[in-house]
């Protein structure tokens, strides 16, 4: 009796259960949960676990909170109720989907998670599968990506196999064909927008406006002269440009920088009159001259021939560099053309305009060996002016084979004024004028026939130079010595020779080997 009253009770109990069937979606009650599993009440003899992964985040886990949820096992190997929020979602959408979507449709879906090769979309619940390829996501980091909502088209769907394929390329292509073409018809010569730098090349930069890229060149960044478009904008800049011309047929658009602000060159010539003396900033220095900016967006050339009254031509490059602030004054300005010519020169007195008077031929001063050349060097005079000592006016007596074998650079020397030319800026110095001519004294010390000791110089084609004392040197003529003998002669070995030629007026004596 008491077996039977048992068996009718337990099967009263498991009639107050609902009929449940693995691959149903039921609605049941967060009981409670733990850091691997939530357990939910659907009304069935045990309580059921969902993986607390399928819950996007701790607000969905409150006690008694409704969820839908899809039975995976009634019953699994330890005897327990598996359900899947997940399941029940991916299912429910699409069922809700049905019939209703086909490939090329649009639809919203936000991004889950990155996968390889792309990302999992949730759409209405159910997953879709996003290829790395078709979504368009690039420069876009992954929590931004994750922290929107965005419009997919379907690209590929199986309905059997519930395998749905999306793209976000297309819906992006499209986005950006529809707000292109309303720029487009905004679009305006003379019109003021804003745009981001995205490019940057040799000739200009290449800005977006918001869907068309506009052409900002370099020649309209800045009124003042720049080398590189660098010089102005960095890629990522937002910046204001003007619409200086377009075309939308063939999708050009001009952009001007400069134009934003007033031509600095209007009223350039009232401005700046001949003669007015300036300060400014040297901006760039080339072999030539060197850039002076005088003001913003107004630049001038100090050419080399200005920067001093020295007839040689100076190197800019070793006087001046970026940034140096310098004095000058204007000596021409062509607004058509954009060029000021500039002098540094002109804010002295010109003093070749007093060489003559100051520098009377025959008379001595000192000065300063500045350079060399293969003829000649280089004197600095006490005025500034740039004297020259030919090759042929350093010594009375001995051969100079190049002004270093007498001088050198720094050197301070007293030299004699020969020549005073203003109109072209010459003055001819002498070396060797400061003393005495020795010839007529050579000429007689050095007889005819007479026999000295001498000592190589130097041995070359047609001679051997010899040295007769100290500054006085003579030449053994190729006739006057024997070839074997001469080929074997060097620097230092001595010689007796006789003497067979003394020319004053040349300034030479010829000797011979043949005693």
């Amino acid at each position: 009796m008491d077996q039977q009253k048992q068996s009718v009770m337990t099967e009263m109990y498991n009639e107050t259960f609902i009929d449940f069937k693995e691959g149903e979606i039921v609605k049941g009650k967060i009981v409670n949960y733990n850091a691997k599993e939530a357990v939910v009440d659907i009304g069935f003899k045990s309580e059921g676990f969902v993986p607390i992964e399928e819950f996007r985040n701790m607000e969905m886990l409150k006690p008694g909170l409704e969820v839908e949820v899809f039975i995976e096992s009634i019953e699994d190997d330890e005897g327990r109720l598996i359900l899947s929020r997940q399941k029940a979602e991916k299912l429910r959408g699409w069922m809700k989907m049905g019939d209703t979507i086909n490939e090329g449709d649009v639809l919203e879906g936000r991004i889950v998670k990155q996968v390889k090769g792309g990302f999992i979309v949730d759409v209405e619940g159910v997953e879709a599968f996003l290829p790395m390829s078709l979504s368009a996501f690039k420069g876009i980091s992954a929590h931004e990506i994750m922290s929107h909502k965005y419009k997919f088209q379907v690209a590929k769907l199986n309905k059997l196999r519930r395998n749905l394929i999306v793209s976000r390329r297309e819906v992006v292509q499209k986005e950006r064909d529809l707000v292109r073409g309303k720029l487009w018809e905004q679009l305006q010569k003379g019109q003021r927008r804003t745009g981001t730098v995205k490019g940057i090349t040799d000739f200009g930069a290449f800005i977006d406006l918001g869907g068309v890229d506009g052409l900002l060149h370099i020649t309209d960044m800045s009124w003042s002269r720049i080398n590189h478009p660098s010089e102005i904008v960095s890629i990522g800049d937002r910046i204001e440009v003007l619409i200086l011309d377009f075309d939308q047929n063939n999708s050009k658009v001009s952009l001007g920088l400069k134009q934003i602000v007033n031509n600095p060159w209007d009223g350039i010539y009232d401005k700046y009159p001949t003669g007015t003396k300036v300060k400014g900033k040297v901006v760039n220095v080339m072999p030539y001259g060197v850039f002076v900016e005088v003001e913003k967006g107004i630049e001038g050339l100090l050419h080399s021939s200005e920067i001093t009254w020295q007839k040689k031509l100076v190197n800019p490059q070793e006087m001046f560099k970026v940034g140096d602030e310098v004095e000058v004054q204007i000596i021409n300005v062509d607004k058509d053309s954009k060029r000021i010519s500039l002098s540094m020169k002109q804010l002295e007195s010109n003093p070749w305009l007093e060489a003559t008077k100051n520098y009377q031929v025959g008379s001595k001063v000192k000065g300063k060996v500045r350079g060399f050349t293969d003829y000649g060097s280089f004197v600095e005079l006490d005025s500034g002016l740039e004297g020259m000592i030919h090759i042929s006016d350093m010594s009375w007596t001995r051969k100079v084979n190049h002004p270093q074998d007498i001088l050198a650079k720094g050197q301070e020397i007293e030299v004699a004024i020969l020549a005073v030319d203003p109109d072209n800026r010459k003055i001819n110095l002498g070396l060797k004028q400061i003393g005495d001519n020795p010839w007529p004294g050579l000429a007689e010390k050095y007889v005819i026939n007479s026999e000295v000791d001498a000592e190589v110089v130097l041995n070359s084609n047609f001679g051997v130079f010899v040295k007769l004392e100290d500054e006085v040197e003579a030449l053994v003529y190729s006739s006057e010595i024997d070839k074997e003998k001469a080929s074997q002669l060097k620097p230092g070995d001595k010689l007796r020779v006789k003497i067979i030629k003394v020319d004053v007026e040349q300034m030479k004596i010829g000797v011979s080997t043949r005693l």
